[in-house]
């Protein structure tokens, strides 16, 4: 399985169950719609932030030349349209079967907008979370360098130039 797999199912799951959890919600509380829907928005870009930036920790703990950092653009971007295809498909099929109030969009409305937005949802925050990991790691690798340039030894880099004579 590639990491990617994981990452998108995990987000899919997370995706579908905080979906179910909005149709309840809003059936059973329809003036709070609003801030029940930030919430929603909130648990998965909050997930995405969190995992992304344990990704960025790790990368960068394994690798200290930033030059040699994994590709994580890719990784999460993948899992970001695993999740927004797998999630969209199933919830469309749940709600549009068996559970009233998940929303009722088109078929071709839920995998195509709906799709890109959790693909979105997932890779910003989760590529946001990434770089802050990354730049976390970075700074405390920084910290522990001598910085102090008062006590270095002269090289003959550093000698002055002498002036040769020729002829």
């Amino acid at each position: 399985m590639q990491p990617w797999h994981l990452r998108g199912l995990v987000m899919a799951l997370l995706q579908i169950v905080v979906r179910i959890l909005l149709g309840f919600g809003i059936i059973a509380w329809p003036v709070q719609s609003p801030i029940l829907r930030a919430i929603a928005i909130a648990v998965v870009v909050i997930a995405a932030i969190v995992w992304g930036g344990y990704d960025g920790i790790r990368d960068a703990r394994a690798h200290p030349d930033p030059d040699d950092y994994a590709d994580l653009t890719m990784r999460w971007l993948k899992a970001g349209l695993a999740a927004g295809f797998i999630s969209c498909l199933v919830c469309w099929i749940l709600g549009t079967f068996w559970i009233n109030g998940l929303g009722q969009a088109d078929f071709w409305v839920e995998m195509t907008a709906g799709l890109s937005f959790i693909t979105l949802l997932v890779y910003v925050p989760a590529f946001f979370g990434v770089s802050v990991g990354r730049y976390l790691v970075r700074r405390d690798q920084r910290k522990g360098e001598d910085t102090d340039w008062s006590h270095r030894e002269q090289s003959d880099a550093d000698a002055p130039t002498q002036v040769v004579q020729v002829g």
